[in-house]
Parts: structure tokens; sequence; C-alpha cells
């Protein structure tokens, strides 16, 4: 494949060191879209956590956890999610590498007797006046997704014991989050700013 959206030069190093290039391509041409499937959609929209990575401007990187309750990642076009910017630790990490260098990547993972992941490389940008904020409970501010590429990987390393019930911490409707513990503590207390009500 002369235009991969997926591979470079190091990926093909190894993929020729281990003969498995046509595989690689094959995987590829079946399997990568640019838009989301109605399964897609269904898997993203039902994700109570997927996994962000981000890099600074210089290319350190970064993963992230975000979690939420079914829905709090939308799928609003036919290449673009968009999901809240949740009360957090305050550091930015995720959000300060997007203002510096859109590239990102996201790993949908549903564990269970039916395992699966979903993997969307793309660019995002992070909003504070988004007309659709007001429809993401919790958010202090929305980040979009244009999906360059969308791809499914094997499941069969992810392990089948995860629960179903979202955190308690989860933003939704109808329900005020705890406080963490930890912002309470000594340590913090006198520099962790007020929560941010965005409902």
């Amino acid at each position: 494949m002369a235009d991969s959206l997926l591979y470079h030069d190091g990926n093909r190093s190894f993929q020729d060191a281990f003969g498995s290039r046509p595989l690689a391509d094959r995987l590829e041409e079946r399997l990568s879209r640019q838009a989301f499937s109605d399964e897609d959609r269904l898997f993203i929209e039902s994700s109570l956590f997927f996994f962000l990575a981000t890099a600074d401007a210089a290319g350190n990187p970064d993963c992230s956890f975000k979690g939420g309750t079914p829905g709090f990642v939308r799928i609003t076009g036919p290449s673009e999610l968009a999901f809240p910017d949740y009360d957090g630790n305050g550091m930015f990490k995720s959000l300060g590498n997007i203002r510096v260098n859109p590239a990102v990547g996201l790993l949908f993972i549903a564990m269970g007797e039916k395992p699966k992941r979903l993997r969307i490389n793309g660019a995002a940008t992070v909003r504070q006046d988004d007309p659709s904020m007001r429809d993401f409970p919790g958010a202090q501010l929305l980040v979009r997704v244009a999906a360059r590429v969308i791809f499914p990987n094997c499941p069969r390393y992810i392990p089948k014991d995860a629960g179903p019930a979202p955190s308690d911490y989860a933003p939704r409707p109808d329900h005020v989050p705890p406080e963490p513990a930890w912002k309470g503590f000594d340590s913090f207390k006198d520099v962790v700013p007020p929560r941010r009500d965005r409902s």
C-alpha cells in the first residue's frame, strides 16, 4: 500500500523483518476506515471509558484514562466524535498537549465474554464555548476529534472480568459526583480550585 494511513517507515522495518507486511497491508485494506460505521457508533456510545494518547509539541507522549456513563462519548459526524472534559486533578496534561499538538489516539476496549477494541487516530480541538456542551452534563470543556483513520484490533489479550457499572464520580443528569478524598488532604486542599458548575 503506497499511501498507508496506518504505517510509516518504522512500522515497515519491523513488518519486513518479521515477514508481516502482506498481513499488515491486508488488515489496513479490509478493516481500516475513515468514517464511523453503525457498529462503531454503538460500541463507542455505549462505552464507559477509553484511553487517550497525546503528545506535547516536542513529541513527549502522555496517555490518559477517560471515563463516564454510556453516551459520554458521542459520534457527531461521519468522521467526528466529541467527549467532555470533566473536573479532574487540574494538571490538564491531555488538553494542554492537544493545544500545542492536535494529533491524538483513542483506544476503546470492551471486556467480558465478547471482548473488543477499536482505535481512532485523528486531530483534536478543545472548546470552551461549544453550543453542544450543554448536552454533556458535568462538562467544563468539550473535545472534538476529527478521525483520520478508524480500525479495530484483535481482542485476544483483553481480560474478561470488568464490571459494567460507571464510577460514582462520573457526571450524569440528576447526580452530583462526590469530591475525591485526595482533594481534602492537607497537602492539596489549599490549592484545589472550586468546581465549575456547567449544568
